[in-house]
């Protein structure tokens, strides 16, 4: 295979299950017509985007994944990549793959790396210790393999969904209830502050997981997902190791750093008009294309040009999605050209052609 372009998107599928099943409580399952609609809706979006490779966050059943590419007619243009336990108990982060794209089997990291550690003593005498013992990631991170082209090596895509923003609800723990009106009016702020923590460690074990994997041998990397925080938080900021954009052409590039879509689109636009969440009126970017530096255009190890994004959101601004069948999130698009620059170097010095 040698494409010459390749599509890669991020779909949140908010809550996607099997109808009648509970999602996070007893009475909060989907009716039959909803999750009709909801089916059709996915269906529409798969069938108008038909990426490379489609990441999703917030799949509960298999079976409706199952359904919704059944529906998009792409069934036999598609592996699946959804585990095998998904059966409609918990939220996993599955993926769709062009056929004769992947190599090897997916695999879900639940754990941490055993090495991965966030513990220190302060780093003067006024600082306090501090230690978070998270060992796992809320949603298990989907990691395979991708071949795009026979003559380039293997491209490594993460799917990832991390803590969201909304406070941890810590009205239910043993210390809350045991002096309820000390803490009552302070749990949106405990919460807030808790998930932001789990949020963090999150994207730092997954940065933990990225430099082992990057550092010093140019594995080309693709991190797309829900992470639950903009273009210039802490979150992407840990992930992306915050690179350097604005260099000279074919100097660029660094060897574990990530690039985000968002800003490389950015680039190319007289103004930004991407957002992929509402909150309370707020147009937030909580979801993200990440790529290595063989996608970043100014980089010397060139392979893949950024071509563009498209950001479906227009359904964001009804909240009325048990009505119309839409998700929450806006989904994203980001094309990429197979475009070396080694190559490209050669024909600017060689000229052109008579």
């Amino acid at each position: 295979m040698k494409l010459r372009a390749l599509d890669i998107a991020t779909f949140n599928l908010l809550n996607l299950n099997e109808p009648g099943l509970p999602l996070y409580r007893d009475d909060d399952a989907w009716p039959q017509d909803v999750h009709d609609l909801k089916i059709d809706w996915t269906a529409r979006v798969m069938t108008r985007l038909k990426p490379h490779v489609m990441g999703f966050q917030e799949l509960w059943h298999r079976a409706s994944l199952e359904r919704a590419v059944a529906a998009a007619g792409l069934a036999a243009d598609y592996d699946l990549l959804i585990p095998p336990d998904a059966d409609g108990t918990r939220i996993v982060c599955a993926a769709m793959v062009a056929k004769g794209l992947l190599v090897g089997a997916p695999e879900w990291i639940t754990d941490f790396p055993e090495a991965f550690v966030l513990e220190s003593r302060g780093d003067d005498p006024q600082t306090a210790a501090i230690s978070v013992k998270l060992r796992s990631f809320s949603r298990p991170v989907l990691h395979f393999t991708i071949r795009p082209r026979d003559d380039q090596p293997l491209v490594h895509v993460f799917v990832c969904h991390f803590k969201s923003k909304a406070p941890t609800k810590v009205f239910r723990e043993r210390w809350f209830n045991a002096d309820r009106e000390t803490y009552k009016p302070h749990q949106g702020n405990l919460g807030a502050a808790l998930s932001t923590i789990r949020r963090t460690a999150e994207a730092s074990a997954l940065r933990f997981l990225l430099t082992g994997l990057m550092r010093g041998n140019d594995a080309p990397v693709i991190v797309l997902g829900d992470i639950n925080d903009g273009q210039l938080s802490n979150t992407a900021n840990i992930l992306t190791e915050q690179p350097r954009y604005l260099v000279g052409d074919s100097v660029g590039g660094g060897d574990a750093a990530l690039y985000t879509a968002q800003t490389l689109q950015e680039y190319r636009n007289t103004r930004d008009v991407y957002y992929t969440h509402i909150h309370q009126d707020m147009m937030e970017s909580l979801d993200h294309i990440l790529v290595s530096q063989e996608f970043y255009d100014n980089s010397r190890k060139r392979v893949w040009l950024f071509d563009g994004m498209v950001v479906m959101n227009d359904h964001l601004n009804w909240d009325d999605h048990k009505i119309s069948g839409t998700n929450d999130h806006g989904i994203i698009s980001a094309r990429f050209k197979y475009r070396p620059m080694k190559a490209e170097a050669r024909a600017m010095v060689a000229g052109p052609v008579a």
